[in-house]
């Protein structure tokens, strides 16, 4: 593994930057005393910074040379709405709020990158460094492209990382194409006519239909929708009634569509509408159905990707880079991808080995109260960013 030095010597102070931002989580859009510590550090190293992008992004800029050429490295800053179970010194002082995704290591390896590369400017052009808010739910990555990300910070590429839980550390995984589906939701209220549960027959009851849409709907991604493209369809909550001997006047359903590609979104969505509807015609009831798109299809770029692909097995080895299995999880990094070529991939966080005594009982695994960052991952990380941003700033231009 060919790690840089200068990384290696500063990750001790790069950990506890870390472990601070753990032990103060912030949810999207709030992250004010995270971007304040971001860019005390950028600042301190002689990194010009520039605030407010997507209320509480932070954009680093390291210069270099005369040329104009730009890339951009991406971090996401937020924590989630949940109450981490870990006792360890760094634990969340926040109730309620926890960095469970790892957040925290991803800020950590792009700080370590920045200081290595604010002293060592081994390259010609602009490094953009971009801490970016909100990506748990709050689209933070197109607000920061709403508020000028790359009118005012224009670059060839943007790339971005997420640990993994389960891949050993030291091991990546990156793929071209589709690697995280699009989120979207769907919210459903069927309207009928409240009655005696002894006499249906003198109301509307929403319930028996509302059983018919949830199997209907899965006729769209067996019948409707291409096997060869992915597509799914869950009905997470359903709600109706308040007695077990009173037939409901309303019952509400809602869940989530995942996709790997807007046409089979497109599919799905209209389908879903005429099957609602049309039950609802049949059993006599009135009909809403409303449907939200969040994030689109993270859809990696084929140069870009290689690009990724051939740094990575230089400085790890061929043997640890892996194909990249798609996953239904979603990533507000599409966003970028759909306005400026790059890749997004994967970096082996562990098999949760690392804790520190004081974890939680539960798994290391994303999204899970028992999770923790392997800080293992911060010289290998900052190394990762650092060759990457030399690399494509260094190699001629196409």
């Amino acid at each position: 593994m060919k790690l840089i030095d200068t990384i290696l010597s500063d990750a001790p102070g790069i950990q506890a930057l870390r472990r601070d931002i753990h032990a103060h989580p912030e949810l999207c859009f709030q992250e004010q005393r995270t971007a304040d510590v971001i860019a005390k550090a950028l600042t301190e190293w002689g990194i010009p910074v520039h605030r407010g992008l997507g209320k509480t992004g932070v954009v680093g800029i390291v210069k270099n040379g005369t040329s104009t050429r730009a890339v951009g490295l991406r971090a996401d800053i937020d924590a989630l709405p949940m109450t981490e179970h870990n006792k360890f010194a760094h634990a969340s002082t926040y109730p309620g709020k926890m960095h469970a995704c790892g957040h925290d290591g991803h800020t950590a390896m792009l700080l370590a990158a920045a200081k290595h590369l604010a002293t060592n400017r081994n390259f010609d052009g602009t490094v953009y460094l971009v801490f970016q808010p909100a990506e748990e739910g709050g689209g933070g990555a197109r607000e920061m492209i709403k508020d000028g990300l790359f009118e005012l910070f224009p670059m060839e590429a943007i790339f971005g990382a997420h640990n993994w839980p389960g891949m050993a550390a030291g091991e990546f995984a990156v793929k071209s194409g589709p690697v995280f589906a699009s989120s979207n939701e769907f919210f459903i209220t069927l309207r009928g006519k409240g009655a005696h549960a002894a006499m249906p027959h003198l109301g509307i009851d929403p319930v028996p239909a509302a059983c018919q849409m949830v199997q209907a709907f899965q006729t769209i991604i067996t019948r409707n929708k291409r096997p060869i493209d992915a597509g799914v369809i869950s009905v997470t909550t359903i709600h109706a009634g308040e007695a077990t001997n009173v037939i409901p006047d309303a019952c509400h359903l809602e869940g989530t569509v995942r996709t790997f590609t807007l046409e089979t979104l497109d599919l799905i969505e209209r389908r879903m509408q005429t099957v609602a509807q049309s039950i609802a015609e049949a059993f006599e009831l009135e009909c809403e159905f409303r449907f939200k798109r969040n994030y689109p299809p993270t859809i990696n770029h084929a140069a870009e990707t290689e690009f990724v692909r051939q740094q990575l097995s230089a400085m790890a080895g061929p043997d640890k880079v892996q194909e990249f299995e798609p996953t239904m999880g979603a990533e507000d990094f599409s966003f970028f991808l759909q306005q400026t070529p790059g890749c997004y991939f994967l970096i082996g966080n562990g098999d949760g080995s690392h804790r520190v005594g004081g974890h939680g009982l539960g798994p290391c695994m994303l999204h899970n109260p028992s999770y923790d960052f392997n800080d293992a991952l911060i010289p290998l990380g900052g190394s990762m960013w650092v060759r990457l941003a030399e690399a494509w700033l260094n190699r001629p231009q196409p």
